[in-house]
């Protein structure tokens, strides 16, 4: 089984319209920073981390919180909220999931 817990950075976000798949570069990644992340570790806490320019270049923020895999659903609850994800793909170089109640699709690699 190829490990979930890695640090991943976000690479494509979208949706799937009449059944087609439509990703584009996430609008979330501040322009010339590093990519958001998502890091899973094997004491199953996450963190996610946010690169923004609005107050100061590519200023990191970090919240921290636990996630929980069954099969293929990743819940993870950050700073008091819950997010379930199917898992659609796992590879050694790619994460995508979808939001159970947004339908919103993140593509993470490492």
């Amino acid at each position: 089984m190829i490990p979930l817990e890695s640090k991943w950075d976000l690479v494509k976000v979208g949706t799937v319209v009449d059944g087609v798949e439509n990703l584009t570069d996430p609008p979330q990644n501040a322009s010339g920073c590093r990519k958001d992340y998502l890091d899973l570790k094997l004491d199953n806490t996450a963190t996610m981390g946010d690169y923004d320019s609005t107050i100061s270049a590519c200023a990191l923020t970090e919240t921290k919180g636990i996630y929980s895999r069954s099969h293929n659903d990743l819940t993870i609850s950050i700073s008091g909220t819950t997010q379930v994800s199917d898992i659609m793909n796992l590879t050694n170089k790619e994460l995508k999931l979808k939001n159970k109640a947004t339908g919103v699709i993140s593509v993470y690699s490492r």
